[in-house]
């Protein structure tokens, strides 16, 4: 008892840090994974992966402005965010390129810029940070900004849930029956762009995506029903982030790689044994006719 209560006790209730990289990484887990379930079901996948280096330019300029500051930072991410989604679609609808196509252009641009910007501003260390992170260096105050993110993502989903779902399921019908399509749809790109701005405080902007997208794909494999499988996905974050702090914590590794780490660990095991299209389900099929 006393060794594991070392293990997976003592670090949290003896470093105060600790305790502040948990709490950021459960609001984590509650606003970004059950977005990330959506981006999955829309087959969006990849383009939370670019809107997430999207926000990289004004995260930057923010940065340029007024340094390391959570504020400016944020404002600047969001701003930048929000712009490359909408240019992205004006593109795909007024061109004949794919919106996929043109979110990838966007981002390609952006990383480039973002890194430039903080280069000719900052010394190595910030660059680093800005793309990785520090989960073990959160202060009250991105706390607050992460609790408070987190909070308006789960009211938002809570009062977009059904016209959501129906766009997952069939976009085309939700248009001819109600004209939320287009405001449903802008309103969840924004909750995307608000999680990932959340979790670049935490994770950084190459890793922010991780806890939204890698918690969701483990969640396809052991739940159909969409409920369900967002639990399921805010679980696996959770889960994550606490496995991937003690990991850090015991072997020194960095805290925000050992956390998607875990994650992706979750993710084949699940890939393996999930009872929802896991390879053990497609190798041994039960009875005709099982459950």
């Amino acid at each position: 008892m006393t060794m594991l209560y070392d293990v997976l006790i003592a670090p949290f209730v003896e470093f105060e840090f600790m305790r502040r990289a948990l709490v950021g990484m459960f609001a984590l887990s509650l606003g970004s994974a059950p977005v990330g379930v959506f981006l999955m079901l829309r087959r969006m996948s990849l383009m939370g992966d670019a809107m997430a280096h999207a926000i990289l330019p004004g995260a930057a300029i923010g940065f340029l402005v007024a340094g390391l500051d959570l504020y400016a930072m944020t404002i600047g991410g969001i701003v930048a965010g929000v712009a490359v989604a909408v240019a992205a679609g004006l593109v795909s609808r007024t061109t004949q390129l794919k919106e996929d196509a043109s979110f990838a252009a966007f981002f390609l641009v952006s990383l480039a810029l973002g890194v430039l910007i903080i280069s000719l501003r900052g010394s190595n260390v910030d660059l680093l940070h800005v793309l990785f992170g520090n989960v073990l260096a959160l202060d009250n105050a991105t706390l607050f900004l992460l609790a408070s993110f987190a909070s308006i993502s789960l009211v938002a989903l809570a009062l977009l849930w059904r016209p959501l779902v129906l766009e997952c399921v069939d976009p085309n019908f939700l248009r001819s029956v109600s004209r939320a399509g287009t405001p449903t749809h802008l309103a969840f790109l924004a909750l995307v762009v608000v999680n990932l701005v959340a979790g670049f405080h935490a994770l950084g902007t190459l890793l922010a995506v991780g806890m939204m997208m890698v918690p969701a794909a483990a969640a396809r494999f052991w739940a159909q029903d969409l409920t369900r499988m967002t639990i399921v996905a805010i679980v696996v974050a959770i889960l994550s982030g606490v496995v991937g702090l003690l990991v850090s914590y015991h072997a020194g590794a960095p805290s925000g790689p050992a956390i998607i780490l875990v994650a992706g660990i979750i993710y084949v095991v699940s890939l393996a044994i999930g009872p929802v299209g896991g390879l053990k389900r497609r190798l041994v099929p039960g009875r005709h006719l099982e459950a």
